[in-house]
């Protein structure tokens, strides 16, 4: 079988995402990353996620990018609530993470190369909000470009690599719904960016209202909210 490396946050998305490897055939390398975010309860998840979908092996890197902050999520400043989806898709929010899909996207890639991979799956989305300049199909492109240009394996051409992002024009629902044939157990996963001191979802920050209005317009219940 052929290898992938997948990003794995531990949300909805992500989860899918390697969902979609799996179904695609492929073995799976789950990488996640402590980066200084708010919370652990993501890598949490991240863990439950690839137990349950059975990646061949799972690796948590430790990456303070708190040292540079930039972000809602990175430094001591507020998560937006209680937004509307006007306001949400108006602009880069602040809970942008500087640069955090290039570095993810270059540590998974160089683990790739050490694997004999050439295929990396990440669950961005660019539709239901584009708010992050990093989840633009643009972005994916120039990387698969750069993937190709910054690597032994792609000057030897050993292989092309190939970034996949299979979520990347679907809507949140279309995203849950896809998830559910393919047997991901969402009441694993967490999307809050500022969930309270014991691991429940606030509800009202961008992810939360998303995902929330993800699973209405799925016709579905989130089993997350269920077994908490």
């Amino acid at each position: 079988m052929r290898r992938a490396v997948v990003l794995v946050s531990g949300g909805l998305d992500s989860a899918t995402a390697l969902a979609e490897a799996r179904a695609a055939g492929f073995d799976c390398y789950a990488m996640s990353f402590n980066y200084g975010q708010r919370h652990r309860q993501e890598l949490e998840a991240a863990q439950r996620v690839c137990d349950s979908l059975g990646v061949v092996k799972h690796v948590v890197i430790d990456l303070n990018l708190r040292a540079i902050g930039g972000s809602a999520l990175t430094a001591d400043v507020d998560v937006p609530k209680h937004r509307d989806e006007a306001t949400m898709s108006s602009g880069i929010p602040i809970t942008y993470v500087p640069a955090r899909n290039t570095v993810f996207l270059s540590i998974a890639l160089g683990w790739a190369e050490t694997l004999g991979a050439f295929d990396l799956f990440i669950g961005v989305n660019a539709v239901d909000y584009s708010g992050y300049p990093d989840c633009r199909p643009e972005f994916i492109r120039a990387f698969e470009s750069l993937a190709n240009l910054a690597t032994k394996a792609g000057v030897e051409r050993e292989g092309t690599f190939r970034i996949h992002t299979p979520l990347i024009q679907l809507t949140k629902a279309e995203i849950i719904r896809r998830g559910v044939e393919l047997g991901v157990d969402f009441g694993l996963t967490h999307s809050c960016y500022d969930p309270t001191p014991e691991g429940r979802p606030c509800g009202a920050c961008d992810s939360c209202v998303l995902r929330a209005k993800g699973f209405v317009e799925a016709g579905l219940e989130d089993p997350a909210l269920s077994r908490r």
